[in-house]
């Protein structure tokens, strides 16, 4: 066989081999690419995103979309081939499998995290929306989850609303923790409730809970925490305390296989552009992202650049973004999307108020220093 065959074959085998092993030889790392996006003021899958009954409503238009990423699920596994394409091409990100799900997350305890985040930024973006509009929103301490094998189980119950412990009445959930660990372990400690259907009931009805019934719980001492030497006894009833909302009227959010708190900005937002007359975008395309808590306060996200190639892709032209997640965002921002930086939903509304009137030269950017 001539020399240069023979190396031309040799050539050929090795890079076979190499492909072969790119393709067989796992890597630990997983890849983020832009999900869809969603208009808030829209349908999604046959049904309105937002549904609002009990209040006038006033037919939006334009679109203020929420934004999601796509990524690999816990159990999938990268190729050496597809983590290289993935560092290669500018529309997705690889990241480190850990990064996604930390401790060894299972990709059924990532979706129920998820859910349960995504349920609680629903919660908090009616509220803020509501408290943006004046509207009052009224608050009860609530039984968020109840320990297995703790004292509180059988006698406590997740969705209880706690009016008092020990006759003093409970204004924040930190409050609930503070009046138990004043008691030795072995003390009871006497709470007033709404017992969750009752409280349920009543939320239904657009009414606070009333009443009040009193439940003795026998406190114990709490675990000592990893590296912790001696100290004072803690007593617990093993109940970790939240918060719940009765709305004046009924607001529903409809829209499946979406997860985490990052849409919680563009919901209130969406909700306050139904409740108004008017436009809050003029018909112009906005897209966003940001947790948002009871305050309106808006909080950073994930992801973010994915989230600006997914918005652009859809044909959004202005990107409201989170303060904290702006110089990111900004260091790779897609051709023909504006940045808009906010820090609270008050911020959002009055660069809303801009854009609409077309005086945009104002608008708060994000930099990347």
């Amino acid at each position: 066989m001539p020399r240069r065959t023979a190396t031309m074959l040799a050539s050929t085998l090795v890079l076979i081999a190499l492909l072969c092993a790119g393709v067989l030889i796992k890597v630990p790392y997983s890849e983020m690419s832009p999900g869809p996006t969603v208009n808030t003021l829209g349908d999604a899958r046959g049904e309105p995103v937002l549904q609002i009954s009990g209040r006038k409503t006033y037919p939006p238009s334009g679109h203020l979309n929420m934004t999601t990423v796509r990524v690999t699920g816990a159990e999938y596994r990268m190729n050496i081939v597809e983590a290289v394409y993935g560092w290669l091409t500018h529309d997705s990100v690889v990241v480190p499998h850990d990064t996604l799900y930390p401790d060894g997350k299972t990709e059924e305890q990532s979706t129920q995290e998820n859910a349960e985040e995504f349920s609680q930024s629903q919660e908090s973006a009616k509220v803020a929306a509501l408290k943006e509009l004046d509207i009052p929103v009224a608050t009860q301490i609530v039984v968020s989850s109840v320990v297995k094998g703790s004292p509180s189980e059988g006698k406590l119950h997740a969705g209880d609303v706690i009016k008092a412990v020990d006759g003093t009445a409970v204004e924040e959930p930190g409050d609930v923790a503070k009046l138990v660990t004043e008691h030795r372990p072995g003390e009871n400690v006497v709470f007033t409730i709404v017992p969750e259907k009752e409280a349920a009931a009543a939320e239904k009805a657009g009414r606070a809970p009333e009443g009040g019934e009193k439940v003795t719980v026998k406190t114990v001492k709490a675990p000592a925490a990893e590296g912790e030497e001696g100290g004072k006894d803690r007593a617990i009833v093993g109940i970790r305390a939240g918060t719940d909302h009765t709305f004046p009227f009924e607001i529903d959010i409809k829209l499946a296989d979406v997860g985490g708190p990052s849409a919680g900005l563009m919901f209130s937002l969406g909700i306050i552009d139904k409740l108004t007359p008017g436009d809050l975008t003029g018909g112009e395309f906005v897209a966003g992202t940001g947790t948002i808590d009871d305050a309106g306060k808006v909080g950073p996200i994930g992801g973010i650049n994915m989230k600006l190639v997914g918005a652009r892709e859809a044909g959004a032209r202005y990107f409201l973004t989170p303060d904290e997640n702006c110089a990111s965002a900004a260091a790779d921002t897609p051709d023909g999307l504006t940045l808009v930086r906010v820090k609270t939903i008050e911020d959002a509304t009055k660069a809303l108020e801009q854009i609409r009137s077309g005086k945009t030269a104002g608008l708060a950017s994000c930099s990347t220093g």
